[in-house]
């Protein structure tokens, strides 16, 4: 009785939680005329895939089993469920009929249908999942796919995104390059700087140096400053070419309590 209870409300929390995330992922590509409902690194992951729905449906599948394992493990989803499963997952879908993303992935209504159906159906196997191993095995699988899925999200995505970049043409392969290095040394994961690199370089491809590349860029320069900052990048770098760090610096640090 307490596995079809979980299942039910599985389902119907997980089409709630599909028809809001679709429909926001959608609204992202019409701002600043519609507010999405959404982050970042969903709307350049999405733009990387390029339409093509076995990227889409590939990118989604290869965060599902760290999901997996972390429900079957501590019972708790990681954010990657709504950030990139169930909209690469609805957009795959929509995209296998259609190729036209401004009749599929840019638009909200069927992307918040295809939501539904699709939060439904990874809510409802991940949690009946998660009830239905035994302790035994969940401690098994969380030892066995969790290391696999960081061994599949930090080193091939990075290198399935780097081709990618190389792929859309030089100045978009340079600045993904540059960016997905920075990305590995500062924030321990390469993709999130590759996918920045696309969106500068496509954006200079096709509009040129305008207002809004200009903004992104100066937004990418704060990311990555900011970023590098908060978590002791200066600091850790200075001690690895043993380097005495200044005094004045960790002062600075300890003002903001930035860091561990």
């Amino acid at each position: 009785m307490d596995f079809i209870e979980i299942l039910m409300k599985s389902v119907i929390i997980g089409a709630c939680m599909g028809f809001a995330v679709g429909a926001g992922a959608a609204r992202m590509f019409h701002a600043p005329q519609a507010q999405g409902m959404g982050a970042f690194r969903t709307l350049g992951e999405l733009n990387a895939c390029e339409g093509d729905p076995i990227a889409h449906f590939s990118f989604g599948l290869g965060f599902l089993f760290n999901s997996w394992a972390s429900i079957v493990g501590t019972g708790a989803f990681t954010q990657d469920v709504v950030h990139r499963i169930i909209p690469n997952w609805s957009a795959a879908v929509l995209l296998m009929r259609n190729k036209n993303i401004a009749e599929t992935l840019h638009n909200p209504a069927k992307m918040a249908l295809t939501g539904a159906v699709i939060g439904a159906v990874v809510i409802g196997l991940m949690n009946s999942t998660a009830v239905a191993i035994p302790p035994a095995l969940q401690l098994i699988a969380t030892k066995v796919l969790v290391p696999a899925a960081n061994w599949l999200i930090n080193l091939v995505m990075p290198i399935v995104f780097w081709m990618a970049a190389l792929d859309a043409g030089r100045r978009t392969g340079v600045w993904g390059t540059i960016l997905g290095g920075l990305s590995h040394l500062v924030m321990g994961n390469a993709v999130p700087g590759i996918v920045l690199g696309i969106l500068i370089g496509k954006g200079v491809d096709d509009g040129g140096w305008n207002h809004i590349t200009r903004i992104l860029v100066v937004a990418v320069v704060l990311l990555f400053v900011l970023s590098g900052f908060f978590r002791e990048f200066d600091i850790k770098l200075l001690t690895e070419f043993y380097v005495d760090v200044p005094d004045g610096l960790k002062a600075f640090h300890a003002l903001f309590k930035a860091g561990a």
